[in-house]
């Protein structure tokens, strides 16, 4: 297999966990956004009555019981992620840098700078995504509490009037993560940018760690994106067709989501020539 190949077999293979991941999570997701509509079809047919608060507790239960499949749906994902599908996209990243300087990819070990390396990333990854999953319990718990105190209301003898489902859902969106500027997003753009971000920082850095202890190289060489910048997108630095630094580099293995940054080890290179970018590597 030529070296171009297996470059994009390595890619292949990256897009393709983060594919997969991306629609694991979004289908944990849509447990409850339907369990949402489930709810609030149920909760809007009740009319006062004696089995009103019966059927109102009831309703509440059933939600209750989607809150916990998605917290186990979503939690098992995550932890597939970080335990399984991290340690393997650093691994490739790591035969990638191997492959493309003509090295056998059978010599590569788990030392522990590399062990230490992506333990690090991946407990950093499982809590980034698991305090979004449980931001998104506490958000589900809350809607809840809204919906059955705005139901009660209906059928109690101060016969409130209800909601609707429409306030009830611009409340409560639950197909959303809400950033922290307060912006919301949808769950699958939210999911691809998050998990995007990690596979490729996750990737690259078993790269730039394998360019630095097996290669022995100084220098890496930039392949990105025409006018992407180096430490953002916006940076004037601009990063394709340049020599960095392997600790540069590490310091910014990607610059905004969904950035696809690529590295060639440059263990010929011992001080920075004058250099400009010949060709796709």
């Amino acid at each position: 297999m030529t070296t171009p190949t297996r470059r994009r077999s390595f890619r292949a293979r990256l897009l393709a966990l983060v594919t997969s991941a991306v629609d694991q999570l979004t289908a944990a997701w849509r447990i409850l956004t339907r369990a949402q509509n489930t709810l609030l079809t149920a909760l809007a047919r009740i009319r006062p009555g004696r089995t009103a608060y019966t059927t109102i507790r009831t309703a509440g239960e059933a939600f209750q019981q989607q809150i916990a499949a998605f917290d186990r749906a979503a939690f098992s994902l995550v932890e597939r992620w970080a335990a399984t599908d991290l340690p393997i996209l650093y691994r490739d990243g790591a035969h990638n840098a191997l492959t493309q300087a003509s090295r056998p990819t059978s010599s590569w070990r788990w030392t522990g700078r590399h062990q230490t390396a992506i333990t690090t990333l991946s407990a950093q990854y499982y809590t980034d995504l698991t305090n979004r999953i449980r931001e998104t319990v506490r958000r589900a718990r809350t809607f809840l509490r809204d919906a059955l105190t705005a139901a009660r209301g209906r059928v109690d003898r101060i016969r409130q009037p209800w909601p609707g489902r429409n306030t009830l859902l611009a409340d409560h969106p639950l197909g959303t993560v809400v950033y922290a500027d307060s912006h919301r997003h949808p769950v699958e753009a939210w999911a691809r940018a998050a998990l995007s971000w990690q596979a490729y920082t996750t990737a690259n850095t078993g790269l730039l760690r394998t360019c630095a202890d097996e290669l022995g190289a100084d220098w890496v060489e930039v392949r990105d994106g025409p006018g992407c910048g180096w430490a953002s997108h916006e940076d004037d630095d601009h990063a394709d067709g340049t020599l960095r630094t392997i600790q540069d580099a590490l310091a910014h293995p990607v610059a905004h989501p969904h950035c696809r940054r690529a590295f060639r080890p440059r263990p010929d290179v011992i001080t920075r020539p004058d250099y400009a970018f010949q060709g796709p590597f």
